[in-house]
């Protein structure tokens, strides 16, 4: 089973292969260029490098949301663009879960966070454990303040993972329990979502969406203005 996942959820931008359950290659940076920029050179690049031919690829998997709503519909827009002329699955993977494999190696809980502004994180919350990851909450959009709280229930080893994991850190590292992860393998990761989409419903390009928790910015304002005129 060969694989072609992508991530453009946040500011980092990454493109992996993934072979009968290992990574054969993976390409990643963290710039300040855009997305529709940097994700199709590097889809190519990764594909050439490790000699695989795009029609050999089984399925086609990307983290479908939380995250930019910008970055998320260019992830799934180039998915869609590879799997329907191929005929071929697409996979979704919650940005969220994907992040627990960057510290497989970490018995812990792995608090996955994301910068979702105004205070809040995208998170989810999972134990890894002899390398097994168990998910213990669903995607949720939470205050950093809530999330601190939540922490507290557990007395062993936290590791913070994701864009937002400086945040979190800053505002909770009176916490012991709680580290960060090391810097190359905190960000959001297309590795990890091709591992996470191995044992993950395939369906058709038609049927792949973004998974947003929250409305834009831009609909959120609308929808508070049409409330105040009622």
């Amino acid at each position: 089973m060969k694989i072609l996942a992508v991530d453009s959820s946040a500011k980092a931008c990454s493109a992996a292969v993934l072979d009968d359950d290992k990574i054969i290659g993976s390409f990643f940076i963290n710039t300040a260029l855009t997305h529709s920029q940097t994700l199709v050179p590097m889809i190519d690049a990764v594909l050439k490098n490790t000699s695989t031919d795009i029609n050999s690829i089984d399925a086609f998997a990307v983290s479908a949301g939380p995250g930019s709503f910008t970055g998320v519909r260019i992830g799934v827009a180039a998915v869609k663009g590879m799997a329907m002329p191929l005929n071929k699955p697409c996979i979704a993977v919650s940005t969220l879960e994907a992040m627990p494999y960057n510290i497989i190696s970490e018995d812990c809980i792995a608090a996955c966070v994301m910068d979702a502004r105004c205070n809040q994180v995208y998170n989810a919350l999972f134990e890894i454990k002899n390398g097994k990851i168990t998910r213990l909450c669903d995607d949720r959009a939470v205050s950093i303040d809530d999330l601190s709280e939540d922490l507290k229930q557990y007395n062993k080893k936290i590791v913070l993972v994701g864009d937002g994991a400086q945040l979190c850190y800053n505002s909770m590292k009176e916490n012991n329990n709680i580290v960060l992860a090391p810097e190359m393998s905190r960000y959001q990761n297309a590795s990890g979502v091709a591992l996470a989409s191995v044992n993950k419903e395939r369906i058709s390009c038609g049927e792949l969406l973004p998974a947003y928790l929250r409305l834009p910015q831009a609909e959120r304002e609308l929808k508070k203005r049409m409330e105040n005129k009622i």
